[in-house]
């Protein structure tokens, strides 16, 4: 059976953003820029992201364009006799069913909320009962497992359509729509009467703040945020590499994807710094932020209704991009592994992600005993704990391993077949780096997640 290709470029360019714009962009990104000094940290963010977020991203990118298969197959197409690289492909699959069993819970609330504000249920509440309105939500098992649901039905269905016609088409629709929005929420908060004051906050440069906070925690901080947010390391780009022709370099396309991707979290940014300090209220990091704060701020809002419905449209967007990429990747995974049709595959992961997204729906409410990481702690931060702190980090490390050892792929040939077509080509000189700097930063990343 001949493998599916994307369509268009933009497609791959729109899937692999898709993948990497998340819900992390938009109630993580701003609050620590805000934090940690503003534009010293958005310069630390982006010395990073080209330092260490996008070689690991062409190396995903060529192990995939190369072996044209999943993560699984992949490198067992292009390891010498009698290697066991391929044997971290199941702990990448593993990867995206873990972070498919809460992603998909978080996607529903952000589903949910699209509901509540678009029916103008929050309308004429205050902060106390904003809040009563998420706990309610988070109480009720029927609720959360029916939004779950919503979201799994969809992504497979998606999915279930084909390559092109499907995921490739829906994803192009959606991110073409989410990058419109975002914009015109941001134009519209900083047009609000005191908005501009939480402008400066955001992106003047603040020395004083970064020394307040600690440099050092501040440079961990940026690498941290560059790192995970291109979500490397199980695949999830791998798999868009192995649709693509090679007219182009992997190099400039990862570019572009971290540039899409970047400028969706600055963005994120102008939408709730302006729009948190022109009605006085602290823009706290997290669910609550997103839950509780930026709905009454709505409230306090001419036209209120429509900003905040058009806010959870693109918050569903960003939630679902990724949903979909990884989707695709399990659905490849099963087509490659166990030769299954894309159908067959589609129905037996619908199934097996439905019950596997049950524990995190159930964590908030008939299992809220359980507390994995201690007190106050529910399933979902253990799952995000083992996704973002062990697999991601390890995985990533396992690509660059294997592309700049000799005892892997080797650098000459990734450095082939990420230079292979028109566009910005990987230097020679930085093998050096590549090979004894970049994997103790990865080292560092993987030390500070588990003490930290």
């Amino acid at each position: 059976m001949e493998r599916e290709k994307l369509g268009s470029r933009m497609g791959f360019i729109f899937l692999s953003a898709g993948c990497a714009i998340g819900i992390g962009n938009v109630w993580r990104f701003p609050y620590i820029t805000g934090l940690y000094g503003g534009g010293v940290f958005v310069l630390f963010y982006l010395f990073f992201l080209i330092t260490m977020g996008i070689p690991v991203m062409t190396m995903e990118f060529a192990v995939g364009r190369a072996s044209r298969k999943s993560i699984i197959k992949s490198f067992a197409e292009l390891e010498k006799p009698g290697q066991k690289w391929h044997l971290h492909g199941y702990l990448g699959m593993a990867g995206n069913y873990l972070l498919m069993m809460f992603y998909t819970t978080v996607a529903g609330w952000m589903l949910y909320y699209f509901y509540l504000m678009l029916t103008g249920k929050f309308v004429g509440k205050d902060l106390e009962q904003v809040s009563g309105m998420f706990q309610e939500m988070l109480g009720s098992p029927g609720v959360l497992t029916t939004v779950m649901a919503i979201i799994v039905v969809a992504g497979i269905l998606i999915c279930s359509m084909g390559l092109q016609n499907g995921v490739e088409r829906i994803t192009k629709v959606m991110m073409s729509l989410l990058l419109i929005i975002i914009v015109v929420l941001a134009v519209h908060s900083m047009m609000l009467e005191g908005g501009m004051e939480g402008l400066k906050f955001y992106l003047s440069p603040d020395w004083q703040r970064m020394k307040e906070v600690g440099v050092w925690e501040t440079v961990t901080a940026a690498m941290n945020q560059a790192f995970f947010t291109l979500s490397l390391g199980i695949g999830a780009m791998a798999i868009f590499g192995s649709y693509i022709d090679k007219k182009h370099t992997l190099l400039g396309e990862s570019v572009n994807i971290a540039v899409l991707d970047t400028f969706v979290a600055i963005v994120s940014g102008l939408i709730i710094f302006p729009s948190c300090f022109a009605f006085g209220i602290s823009p706290d990091m997290g669910p609550s932020l997103i839950f509780i704060t930026l709905p009454n701020v709505f409230n306090g809002m001419a036209g209120g209704r429509i900003w905040g419905t058009l806010f959870f449209i693109f918050m569903t967007f960003a939630a679902f991009s990724t949903i979909l990429a990884v989707f695709e990747n399990i659905i490849s995974c099963g087509m490659d592994l166990f030769h299954w049709s894309r159908k067959k595959s589609c129905i037996i992961n619908l199934a097996v992600i439905f019950i596997l997204s049950l524990p995190c729906v159930l964590g908030y409410n008939l299992w809220s005993a359980i507390q994995p990481l201690g007190e106050g702690s529910t399933i979902l931060d253990l799952e995000d704990f083992v996704v973002s702190n062990v697999i991601l980090p390890i995985g990533s490390l396992c690509y660059l391993l294997f592309c700049v050892s000799r005892m892997g792929w080797g650098f000459d040939k990734y450095r082939k077949e990420a230079n292979t077509g028109d566009g910005l080509k990987v230097p020679g000189w930085i093998r050096i780096y590549a090979t004894y700097i970049l994997p103790v930063l990865l080292l560092i990343l993987i030390i500070l997640g588990w003490i930290g």
